[in-house]
């Protein structure tokens, strides 16, 4: 490989390491609602697993409340299910034909939890981003070494 070529494919793969952390980073609970922590719920439509955002519209009601509105009426129970099922801890309520997911006030003990699991998901990423580099590295040291043996 050419260090062009290395050079390119470490970043892509860099790339790939941050786009991953940002989605995890997405997923933790603030003390404000957002759509996007239930963007990794998992709904069984029809018997296939399929997210939740291609079964339902996703909307903020409030600061504190999401509001699940599913295109069909025979998923509600369904996606109810899913949602409490989720390792979030929401516990969602239905009203007529839309699911409010009410997300609690954040207790000192759950923001700890997640500070920890922040730190843990930026460590998670600094190692994989320092990993690539390594074997981009051990690469252009392997080339170098094999074109050096390759002209005598």
């Amino acid at each position: 490989m050419t260090p062009a070529e290395v050079k390119k494919a470490t970043e892509q793969k860099m790339q790939k390491s941050i786009e991953t952390l940002k989605m995890d980073l997405a997923k933790v609970r603030t003390g404000r609602a957002h759509v996007g922590i239930l963007d990794h719920v998992m709904v069984d439509y029809y018997g296939t697993p399929t997210q939740i955002t291609q079964v339902a519209n996703l909307t903020l009601l409030d600061a504190r409340t999401i509001g699940v509105q599913p295109w069909e009426k025979k998923m509600m129970a369904a996606i109810e299910k899913a949602i409490r099922e989720s390792d979030l801890g929401l516990n969602p309520a239905t009203v007529g034909d839309l699911i409010r997911v009410p997300t609690p006030a954040l207790t000192e003990e759950r923001r700890k939890e997640m500070v920890k699991l922040v730190r843990s998901e930026a460590e998670d990423a600094k190692i994989a981003v320092r990993n690539i580099r390594r074997d981009a590295n051990l690469s252009q040291k392997s080339t170098k070494w094999w074109s050096k043996k390759k002209k005598m």
